[in-house]
């Protein structure tokens, strides 16, 4: 009888403490999924919360192997999977909440469902950065709010992860953007083909009556949250619609309800957590491929590069702003 071959992961004890690198039990594929041999994780401002055991709604408790998106290469299948076979690239968002085993380590034994062939044309880094943010933009703006050819969709916060993704999925569909940022940001907001807005020099007012002369916008996406959420009350058009990334804290919805707008919400993680609509996520990342191997969206990266024995230099990145564009971290060696 052989033992069972192990991995290096990176394993976080407690909230707040230091990610300790060592050597675990490797998993096998059940049954529905697909060992990958991972080659980078994608690095979010989710995992920062979880770690820091802020994010109760991602239901990870600790200890725990973190990092909710990878590209990797597949190793095995699990009995009932046919969409893979050894040696096919894959990405997807496929753990490191509710209990399932994150991107933090050289393999997972991930659901066949939530993976999607990695773009051809970009790199594994480049890949493992889209998943949630992608899968994020795309559930607010075809899902939800069935963007169109020639509508005005608003992006707050634009330059951000889940911002600069929707800005090109918008267009890719037609739209014409324009998105909020900071005045460091509105280059890299131009440079995607939004129309720029410094939300620190114009009011919500000021720049609806400049670029819609007063009516508002077809859609507005907040991937802010807060204020930026009740900003985006007042920017709508009537018969409008609004979706959130991040509908924390207390709205007053009359803004909204006075327009007829509408209103939608996007939980990302629900799939993971609760096994509902996760073959839809893999749907999502076949769009993001053809999307990505027709030049029309791509991932901005940080070009920094980190690994297990620097994921704290990683977080800090994110947590300090210093990152210019996604954080990945490297797996393959």
């Amino acid at each position: 009888m052989t033992d069972q071959p192990t991995m290096q992961a990176a394993v976080l004890d407690a909230p707040g403490a230091s990610f300790r690198v060592t050597e675990i039990m490797r998993p096998q594929a059940g049954p529905g999924q697909v060992l990958v041999r991972i080659s980078a994780s994608g690095v979010n401002p989710l995992d920062l919360k979880i770690a820091a055991g802020q994010a109760a709604h991602a239901r990870q408790m600790l200890p725990a192997v973190l990092g909710i998106d990878l590209s990797g290469v597949v190793e095995a299948v699990g009995p009932g999977v046919s969409a893979f076979r050894r040696g096919d690239e894959v990405y997807g968002m496929t753990g490191g909440v509710g209990g399932i085993q994150g991107s933090l380590a050289s393999y997972a034994a991930v659901d066949a469902d939530l993976l999607a062939p990695k773009p051809g044309n970009l790199a594994m880094r480049e890949a493992a950065a889209l998943p949630l943010i992608f899968i994020t933009a795309w559930e607010g703006l075809i899902d939800r709010a069935h963007v169109a050819a020639g509508q005005k969709v608003l992006v707050h916060g634009g330059a951000g992860g889940v911002g600069h993704v929707a800005i090109q999925i918008a267009r890719a569909f037609g739209a014409v953007v324009y998105a909020t940022g900071s005045a460091n940001s509105l280059p890299l907001i131009e440079r995607l083909g939004a129309t720029p807005i410094d939300y620190a020099r114009e009011t919500v007012e000021d720049y609806v009556a400049r670029h819609t002369q007063g009516s508002g916008f077809d859609i507005v996406f907040d991937t802010v949250g807060g204020a930026t959420l009740d900003a985006s009350f007042n920017a709508v058009r009537r018969f409008g619609h609004v979706v959130s990334a991040l509908g924390w804290g207390t709205h007053a919805l009359a803004p909204l309800s006075f327009r007829a707008a509408s209103y939608s919400g996007v939980f990302t993680l629900l799939p993971l957590l609760t096994g509902e609509g996760r073959a839809h996520h893999g749907e999502i990342l076949r769009e993001a491929t053809r999307l990505a191997e027709g030049g029309k969206v791509a991932p901005q990266l940080d070009p920094r590069r980190f690994t297990l024995a620097t994921i704290a230099d990683a977080h800090a990145a994110i947590r300090d702003r210093t990152a210019a564009g996604k954080v990945v971290v490297d797996l393959a060696s």
